[in-house]
């Protein structure tokens, strides 16, 4: 049945392309670009003609265009939240494109001082520059304004102001996961779904989130631009760019358990055509868990070059090292059964005193955009990043803490090194076929991952050692702790090489001033090489058991559009995404990816120039091929091997939700989401193994919220104050594994976890270059916790005191 889709799409396209020159009729375009007074672009401005719905914004580079204009005389007019509106008269006539400019009073720094963000600002992860309420999908950004009121340092903690998103899981202290839709994104490894500045990036190690421009999310599919990434969100970061004017600040943030933080931003130009920016920050805290403590050194330079009007040149770096201490969290009891998590101080560590992990990371990117004019343009960015890892400690506490609280630790070493390189072209157009409009994007991407980890022998005293000690995580004074740490040697190289290759195309068509068509399909390529195995006893290379697998899917979108104003925009929307599954069929032919469709309708409203923005959608995906075991072997008698799998089963994901959003002055401004999900299994088969038929998946709370307030004052006896509120829902979940049919032990391997609700107060001030800002968060002390399977159970952090002093130039 996919390839039936497939071919479908593609005809709906070739039909479109018909019709749209069917019914072309003659009108005119009017075109052109907004600029500051100093020359250069000014982006997110509304460009709209008087007293029509006829309606735009400025794309980053500063262009618009009006489309499908009847033949007449109008008044074209330009405005921008806190600025002053400006108006032009312009004469339009069929078949032909005006041309107009605009300079606005304010240059590029003014422009950059105002606080209010309300406008219908494309997300840079759409690749297209599709406005918000043009875009048939659901989307979120965390601006730099939300970062810094909120002070900000993980992608975790940014990323709760989304809607719908959860942070659900926390892996030894060192790697978080995210939820959306009943889909989760690991930050482990650059396989995943976290990009940076749209590049595939290994974030391994916490992001620094604290020197991010924004974070922007695509909600649901995004295979389209993407490839083989979640279903459930995917999650841009987007770093601080270079500027032709002067500026800056330096920060120091300080707080609870040892915390501190200098953070630094400095931006200005170096020549007529060249502009740089440094920002930069070292972290050294403490923990509220005993032993652990954190070290972090992070600098992200970036230069940008304009040879010319229509070409920039952009170059970035990262590099980030970081000592962070491995948590296993406070365990489980009766692990290999009903697991309980133990009632135990919230401090308590279970790791080697010594433990450690230390995370080197390096990354380059080039960015090359040239506009052919107003219309076209094409961008190509290259990127390589290298991720060093080192670790080593007791092994997580799995299936094997004794219902007492005993616990013999072995020890866990490792030693990976990931390197990934990266390259995408896109090309946007803007065009009419009469009177139909046209956005196209079509554009290519090639990943290559190389993946190297060695295994270790270790040994005490020449001995090896199999079990270090044994403690008790309810008692610790009960065992005496080895603080020694063991010899290891490195005895194997593993090397894994992988490639994704993807071609798109989409178009946003333009039918009248009320309806309009997103289409566009994808053609993905991943090819998993066999893995190289070295001896580094004796220099001999052997290959893994798996033989090199490839892959290749089709990922279409389909979407209807309709916007009765230019405030409100309704859509209805199809697309897929595809996951790639391991084993092998009962014929031993390895299985092809399980293609997940989602259907998507949602209104987004944007009120008062985009200050006021309200937002609900509702979705279904059904992923109605997913691998389960399979029940009998070619031959027709029973199957036991757990890698013969069948393509059978299904999981269903429904759900909404809501936001609204508002920068009612530049004083204030306002955030509020609601996500509600329920993903479970709806059809599995009876065989040993397989999912129980109705389970909700874990890790998927079925309700999350998340709300913030932020007011400054600028009465004259209160100018320069600045309050603040923010309160965070994650609703009941389970922990734990998915049970099985016949599983062994027959015990339930879920752990209810309850719902809570964590409230943070902030308070600040302003007087003149110099703000000062402090925060008390989870001011109730709510207890509870994040898990990963069914050892890494990590209570959420207490109430903790956050404040930054920050001297801007």
């Amino acid at each position: 049945m996919k390839p039936f889709y497939n071919l479908v799409t593609i005809i709906l396209l070739c039909v479109l392309t018909v019709v749209s020159e069917a019914v072309a009729q003659h009108h005119g375009t009017i075109s052109g670009i907004v600029r500051t007074s100093d020359g250069n672009p000014a982006a997110f401005v509304n460009v709209g003609l008087k007293d029509t719905r006829k309606g735009t914004i400025s794309a980053e580079d500063g262009s618009f265009t009006l489309r499908n204009i009847a033949p007449g005389t109008y008044t074209l007019r330009t405005t921008f939240v806190g600025l002053k509106e400006q108006e032009k008269t312009v004469t339009v006539n069929a078949g032909q494109t005006v041309t107009v400019a605009f300079s606005l009073i304010e240059n590029a720094a003014q422009l950059s001082e105002v606080v209010v963000k309300g406008t219908n600002r494309a997300v840079t992860a759409g690749k297209a520059n599709i406005a918000t309420l043009d875009m048939p999908q659901t989307t979120g950004v965390v601006s730099r304004v939300v970062i810094e009121n909120q002070q900000i340092s993980r992608l975790g903690d940014a990323l709760k102001n989304v809607s719908g998103v959860s942070l659900t899981q926390q892996r030894q202290g060192v790697a978080e996961t995210f939820s959306a839709r009943g889909y989760s994104i690991s930050i482990a490894g650059a396989a995943g779904s976290i990009f940076k500045n749209g590049v595939i990036s290994n974030t391994a190690g916490f992001p620094e989130a604290s020197t991010l421009e924004s974070v922007e999310v695509l909600k649901g599919s995004s295979a389209l631009l993407y490839g083989n990434v979640s279903g459930g969100l995917v999650v841009n970061m987007v770093t601080k760019k270079p500027k032709f004017n002067w500026g800056g600040e330096v920060s120091m943030r300080a707080g609870s358990f040892g915390l501190y933080k200098p953070i630094f931003d400095v931006y200005g130009p170096l020549s007529k055509n060249l502009a740089f920016r440094m920002v930069g920050t070292y972290e050294n805290a403490k923990s509220y868990r005993d032993v652990v403590k954190s070290d972090r050194v992070y600098i992200n330079p970036s230069l940008l070059y304009k040879p010319g009007k229509k070409t920039s040149i952009l170059l970035e770096g990262d590099y980030l090292k970081a000592n962070i201490t491995p948590d296993n969290g406070v365990g489980s009891l009766n692990a290999n059964m009903n697991a309980i998590i133990p009632d135990v101080p919230r401090s308590r560590f279970i790791n080697t005193v010594w433990a450690y992990n230390r995370m080197e990371q390096a990354s380059g990117s080039m960015n090359i955009q040239h506009d052919f004019n107003n219309q076209w343009k094409v961008n190509a960015i290259v990127s390589a990043q290298q991720t060093d890892i080192a670790s080593f400690g007791a092994g997580v506490p799995n299936n094997n803490v004794a219902a007492n609280g005993d616990w013999s630790r072995a020890l866990s070493r490792a030693q990976t090194s990931e390197k990934n390189k990266t390259a995408q072209v896109n090309i946007n157009g803007r065009f009419s076929t009469g009177s139909i409009g046209h956005q196209l994007l079509v554009g290519s991407d090639l990943v290559a991952i190389t993946s190297v980890s060695n295994a270790f022998t270790i040994t005490s005293n020449g001995v090896g050692v199999t079990t270090y000690d044994k403690i008790n995580i309810l008692d610790p004074a009960k065992y005496v702790q080895r603080t020694d740490i063991p010899d290891s040697r490195a005895i194997t190289r593993t090397t894994s090489p992988s490639y994704r290759a993807g071609v798109y195309v989409q178009d946003l068509i333009t039918l009248t001033d009320h309806i309009k068509v997103f289409a566009g399909i994808r053609w993905s390529y991943q090819k998993t090489l066999q893995t190289s195995i070295l001896d580094l006893r004796n220099n001999a290379t052997t290959r893994g058991t798996a033989q090199t697998k490839y892959d290749r899917a089709f990922s279409p979108k389909l979407a209807l559009i309709y916007q009765p104003t230019k405030n409100t925009s309704f859509f209805g929307s199809y697309s897929n995404n595809f996951t790639i599954n391991t084993g092998v069929d009962i014929y031993g032919q390895i299985l092809s990816p399980s293609i997940i469709d989602q259907f998507e309708a949602g209104v987004k409203n944007e009120f008062l120039d985009g200050r006021l923005r309200a937002n609900f959608s509702i979705y279904k995906i059904v992923n109605s091929n997913f691998a389960q075991m399979a029940l009998t072997k070619a031959d027709g008698t029973p199957n036991t091997d757990t890698n013969v799998k069948e393509l059978t089963g299904q999981t269903t994901s429904d759900g909404l939700e809501a936001d609204l959003n508002g920068n009612l002055s530049k004083n204030w401004f306002f955030i509020v989401g609601y996500g509600y999900n329920y993903m479970r299994y709806t059809n599995t088969s009876t065989a040993k193994g397989s999912p129980i038929l109705g389970e909700r998946l874990t890790n998927n709370p079925a309700h999350t919220g998340n709300a913030t307030i932020f007011y400054t004052f600028d009465l004259p006896q209160l100018r320069g104050l600045k309050l603040g509120a923010s309160a965070f829902y994650t609703g009941a979940r389970y922990g734990g594994n998915n049970n099985t049919v016949g599983q062994t032990p027959e015990f339930s391997r879920l752990i209810p976890l309850t719902g809570f609700a964590t409230f943070d107060l902030s308070a600040g001030y302003t007087y003149k270059k110099v703000s000062i800002l402090a925060k008390v968060s989870n001011i109730t002390n709510e207890l509870n916790y994040l898990i990963h399977d069914r050892y890494s159970i990590m209570p959420i952090p207490p109430r903790q005191f956050t404040s930054t002093l920050t001297y801007k130039f």
